[in-house]
C-alpha cells in the first residue's frame, strides 16, 4: 500500500523535510507534456489522520443527502480489514480537514459512521458525514467531486490529488491490472500509472481525476517500492493466465465506477441494488 500516515512520516525522516509537499514532478515526453493540459485544484479533498481522500458524490446523489468521503480501506482507523472482511454502517466520528482548490484547510468535516469498507477486490471506505452537501458548499463555497459512471479508459490524462500533502501527481491511465496481489489481499481490474506518478505515504486514498472531466475515475492506493513479488508494499500483477509480472516503481488506484450503482437513495450504501458487484459482509 502506499502507507499511511506512518509510512509518510519515516520517508520525511529518512529523505529530509524536502520531501515535505512540493510540484509534481516535471513531464518530459509530449504524452506527458499533454497530460498537464488541464490543471486539477484541490477543492473537494479531504487530509485525514495518516492518509487522504475527498468529498463525492454519485451522479444521483442529491444535494440535501449527508455528504460523502471517499478513502481506502486501508486507511479506516480500525485498520486493515482482512480477506474477506466487510465494514458496513459502523459508527465513527472520524474528522477530515477539507480543502480548498489552493489546498488550504478551510473547516473540519466530521463522520457519523463507516458506511462501507474493505480490502477485498478494491481498497476503499466511504465515511458519511454530519453535513449534507448543501451545507458544505453553503459554509465552504466547495462542491463534491462526482464519481465517473463509467469504466476508464488507456491513455486517459489523470491527476492524483493528495490532501494529506497537498500535492498533485499528473500521468496517465497506463493499463489495467487483470489481479493485483499485496501481501493477503488481491484486487481486480486495478488501475496502472504511467511512471511519472510517483505516489508515496500519505497519498492513499487520494482521488484519481480525469483531467478531461473533472470526475473521480479511481482511488490511489498502493505501489512496487522494491521489485519484490507479491509482497506487502510490493504489489505484483497476475493476468488470466496466472503470469505474475513486478513493475518496480509503478504505483496504482482502484477503480470506483462500481461504486456508483451501490450509492441508493439519501447516498445509503445498498449492497442489493442492481449492478452493484462491491463485497459483501
Amino acid at each position: 500500500m502506499n502507507k499511511p500516515l506512518v509510512g509518510a512520516l519515516l520517508s520525511v525522516l529518512l529523505l529530509g523535510a524536502g520531501v515535505a509537499p512540493a510540484a509534481a514532478s516535471t513531464a518530459t515526453s509530449p504524452d506527458e507534456a499533454q497530460v498537464r493540459a488541464k490543471a486539477v485544484t484541490f477543492a473537494g479533498t479531504v487530509a485525514l489522520s495518516n492518509c487522504s481522500g475527498s468529498v463525492v458524490r454519485a451522479p444521483s446523489s442529491q444535494s440535501s443527502a449527508p455528504a460523502l468521503v471517499l478513502s481506502n480501506g486501508h486507511c479506516l482507523e480500525s485498520g486493515f480489514p482482512g480477506p474477506g472482511e466487510v465494514v458496513l454502517n459502523k459508527t465513527s466520528t472520524r474528522s477530515f480537514t477539507l480543502l480548498n482548490a489552493a489546498g488550504s484547510g478551510v473547516g473540519t468535516l466530521r463522520a457519523s459512521k463507516i458506511a462501507y469498507g474493505t480490502m477485498t477486490d478494491t481498497d476503499v471506505s466511504l465515511y458519511q458525514l454530519t453535513r449534507t452537501y448543501a451545507q458544505i458548499e453553503s459554509s465552504y463555497g466547495i462542491k463534491a467531486l462526482e464519481l465517473d459512471a463509467a469504466h476508464p479508459v488507456k491513455g486517459t490524462a489523470i491527476t492524483v490529488a493528495s490532501g494529506y500533502w497537498k500535492r498533485t501527481y499528473s500521468c496517465a491511465v497506463d493499463g489495467f491490472a487483470y489481479r493485483l496481489k499485496e501481501g493477503a489481499w488481491t484486487w481486480k481490474d486495478s488501475v496502472r500509472y504511467t511512471s511519472a506518478c510517483q505516489t508515496i505515504g500519505g497519498t492513499s486514498g487520494s482521488p484519481v481525476i480525469d483531467n478531461a472531466t473533472g470526475k473521480v475515475v479511481a482511488v490511489n492506493n498502493t505501489g512496487n517500492e522494491d521489485g519484490q513479488q507479491c509482497t506487502d508494499n510490493n504489489p505484483c500483477e497476475v493476468d488470466e493466465s496466472g503470469t505474475v509480472t513486478v513493475r518496480k516503481g509503478i504505483n496504482y488506484a482502484q477503480q470506483t465506477y462500481g461504486i456508483v450503482p451501490c450509492i441508493g437513495t439519501g447516498n445509503q450504501i445498498d449492497l442489493n441494488r442492481s449492478g452493484c458487484a462491491l463485497p459483501k459482509p
